[in-house]
C-alpha cells in the first residue's frame, strides 16, 4: 500500500514538474509587444512520410490559434526542409494548414531549413517588417529558437511575444519525458536565456 501511495505521489510529482518547466519555456525571452502586424513562426519536425505526421499536425493547430486572436495582419510562416522525404515540412504543414483546417490566411513558406539555426536564420527576411514574433513549437524548442533569434539579430528579438503552444494540461502525459528532452536540449544556453520575462 504504501509502495503504490509513493509511485502515485511520484508520478504527480512529475507530471506538475514537466507542466512547471514548459510553462517556464513558453514566457522564457518573450515580451508584450505592441503595433498591428505579427508574423507566428511554425517550426517543422522530421516527417518521413508524405503527409504532416503528429507532432506537425500539432504545431500547425498550436501556430492557428496563436494567430487567431490577432488574424488581420497576421502571416503564419511554415518552416522546414525536407528533412526526412523528399517533401519539406513546410509544405506538409501548410497542406494540413488549408485542406484539413480550413486555414484561409496569409501562408509563406521556408522550405530550405535542416536545423532550428537555419529555421530562425532563413526566416528572418520574412519578419523584417512585423510588429510582433511568435514562435512555435514544443516549449523547449522555441524557447531555443528565440534564443538564438536573439543570437543572430537582437534588434528582431526584441519584437518576440508569447504564442499560444503552451496549454495547461495539453501534452500531460508527455510533458516529463519533452522537460528531459528540453533540459538537454537547452543545455546550450545561458542563464540570461532562460528567464522567465516579467
Amino acid at each position: 500500500m504504501r509502495r503504490r501511495t509513493g509511485l502515485a505521489m511520484g508520478g504527480v510529482a512529475a507530471l506538475a514538474w514537466g507542466e512547471w518547466l514548459n510553462w517556464r519555456w513558453s514566457r522564457a525571452l518573450v515580451g508584450n509587444g505592441g503595433g498591428a502586424s505579427e508574423a507566428v513562426v511554425v517550426l517543422g519536425y522530421r516527417n518521413p512520410r508524405s503527409t504532416a505526421n503528429f507532432i506537425n499536425r500539432w504545431r500547425v493547430r498550436a501556430g492557428i490559434r496563436s494567430a487567431a486572436d490577432e488574424a488581420r495582419g497576421t502571416r503564419v510562416i511554415f518552416s522546414g526542409g525536407p528533412a526526412g522525404s523528399r517533401v519539406a515540412e513546410a509544405r506538409l504543414m501548410a497542406d494540413y494548414a488549408k485542406s484539413v483546417l480550413a486555414f484561409d490566411g496569409t501562408v509563406l513558406l521556408e522550405d530550405r531549413s535542416a536545423t532550428t539555426w537555419e529555421n530562425i536564420a532563413n526566416v528572418i527576411p520574412l519578419l523584417e517588417d512585423v510588429d510582433r514574433i511568435k514562435i512555435v513549437s514544443q516549449p523547449a524548442h522555441a524557447l531555443k529558437a528565440r534564443a538564438y533569434l536573439r543570437r543572430q539579430r537582437p534588434d528582431l528579438a526584441e519584437r518576440l511575444v508569447r504564442a499560444s503552444d503552451y496549454r495547461l494540461g495539453e501534452w500531460v502525459i508527455g510533458k516529463p519525458l519533452l522537460a528531459l528532452y528540453g533540459l538537454w536540449s537547452l543545455r546550450g544556453l545561458t542563464a540570461e536565456e532562460r528567464k522567465v520575462t516579467r
